[in-house]
C-alpha cells in the first residue's frame, strides 16, 4: 500500500482499489444512486434523521467532506469495477478519540451486493488503509444482534466479537442489541496487504 503522510487523506482522499470494487469519495453524481441506497429499509443512516431525500443525501455529501477536511472521519462510496461507477455502497469511518488511535466504521451495501464478497473486499481495504495511514491502533463495529450477514462477515476478516450492547439503537420505534466487534493493529498486521491506492 502506498504509504501516506498522517495528515494527506484530509486533503484528498485516496481511491482504494480491490479486485472488484473501487472505493471514492462521495460526490454530486452519486447523489441518485445514493439515495436509493440509503432507502432501503434496513440501510444503516449515517446520521440522517428525516426522510431519504435528495436535499438529505446533499447534506451528507457535503458533510463528509468538511468532516475529512477536520479529520473527524472518511466517507467512501463503494463502486463495483464491473459497472459504470454507480454507488452499491457506502462506508464511513469516524474517530473516537482526537487522535484517530480508535475508530467506529459503518457500512451499508444494497441487497444485490450482499454475500457476494463486497463486504470482505472493502472492509479489507479500508482497515488496511486505516491502520496504515492514519495510526489507528483499534476499529470498532456495532452491528445488530439479528444481522447474522454482516456478523459472520466481520467475524471472516477476523474481527472480535466482545460483546452486546443492549437496547443500544432504536430501529423503526424499538431499541434493539448491537454486537460490539474489534479489529487491532496487531492482528491485522497479518494480512496480506491489498493492492496499492492511487490519489485522484
Amino acid at each position: 500500500m502506498q504509504e501516506l503522510n498522517a495528515s494527506s487523506w484530509r486533503r484528498e482522499l485516496p481511491v482504494l482499489k480491490g479486485r472488484a470494487v473501487s472505493l471514492r469519495e462521495p460526490a454530486d453524481a452519486d447523489l441518485g444512486s445514493l439515495v436509493d441506497l440509503l432507502s432501503f429499509e434496513d440501510a444503516s443512516r449515517f446520521g440522517l434523521d428525516g426522510p431519504v431525500d435528495e436535499a438529505a443525501v446533499q447534506l451528507l455529501i457535503a458533510r463528509a467532506a468538511r468532516d475529512r477536511q477536520a479529520g473527524a472521519s472518511f466517507t467512501y462510496v463503494i463502486a463495483a469495477n464491473s459497472s459504470n461507477g454507480r454507488a452499491i455502497g457506502l462506508v464511513q469511518v469516524r474517530a473516537l478519540d482526537p487522535a484517530f488511535e480508535t475508530a467506529e466504521w459503518e457500512m451499508t451495501l444494497t441487497p444485490s451486493a450482499r454475500g457476494s464478497g463486497v463486504f470482505i473486499e472493502t472492509a479489507r481495504l479500508v482497515a488496511s488503509f486505516v491502520f496504515a495511514s492514519l495510526g489507528t491502533h483499534r476499529i470498532e463495529a456495532r452491528v445488530q444482534v439479528q444481522n447474522g450477514r454482516a456478523n459472520g462477515a466481520l467475524r471472516k476478516i477476523g474481527a472480535v466479537q466482545e460483546g452486546i450492547l443492549r437496547r443500544a439503537v432504536r430501529r423503526r420505534g424499538e431499541y434493539v442489541d448491537q454486537v460490539l466487534w474489534s479489529v487491532l493493529k496487531d492482528d491485522w498486521g497479518e494480512r496480506p496487504a491489498p493492492p496499492a491506492t492511487r490519489v485522484h
